[in-house]
């Protein structure tokens, strides 16, 4: 008689998430159990990525939409509580898009790069590495996100104050923090 448990182990995922059109690249590389639910992943999607979780969302694979349906659905939405990681990207490679603010359109594409066994001294998930920083939210998606980062690095730009004032600070394109990102993820249940 085997002692081993018929519960399956976690997998843990390495994807690498880049925000869509976004030049030069902005992306995080994360390490998830393939367990976890896709509403979950989005929570983690939001705190690695920097936004702020205040508008809708979905997830975009083989041309179903997953999300959390509503009566208001233009189209029919799965349930994205009810699907794991694993289901829906079961291999080395798969491609999954994320997209969210519907106004802005930020789509994130997500690459599952390697699948892995956990290592039982880290504690997931977690960012390993990434690059740049998250746009403000509510700035016109990359097309104006493009438009803010020119006219707040000019001042002699027509909309460099109003930018300016509307951001409240200078704006650091290249910031990226690994330790902050890892300690809300830390904080997620």
């Amino acid at each position: 008689m085997s002692t081993k448990s018929s519960k399956s182990v976690s997998r843990i995922y390495q994807i690498k998430i880049v925000l869509q059109d976004s030049k030069p690249p902005i992306w995080r590389r994360l390490l998830i159990s393939d367990s976890i639910n896709l509403y979950k992943f989005h929570q983690i999607i939001q705190i690695a990525m920097g936004w702020t979780d205040s508008h809708l969302h979905q997830f975009v694979i083989d041309d179903e939409y997953y999300s959390i349906p509503s009566p208001d659905d233009m189209r029919p939405i799965i349930d994205e509580r009810r699907y794991k990681v694993n289901q829906v990207a079961p291999l080395e490679n798969d491609k999954l898009f994320y997209e969210y603010d519907f106004g802005d359109s930020w789509g994130h594409e997500i690459l599952v790069e390697k699948i892995t066994l956990p290592d039982p001294d880290v504690k997931y998930p977690i960012c390993v590495k990434g690059r740049r920083a998250c746009p403000p939210e509510d700035v016109g998606g990359i097309w104006g996100y493009e438009i803010f980062f020119e006219a707040i690095n000019d001042p002699n730009h027509e909309e460099h104050d109003r930018f300016l004032d509307w951001w409240g600070s200078e704006f650091d394109p290249e910031s990226f923090d690994l330790e902050g990102i890892n300690l809300a993820l830390r904080k997620l249940k």
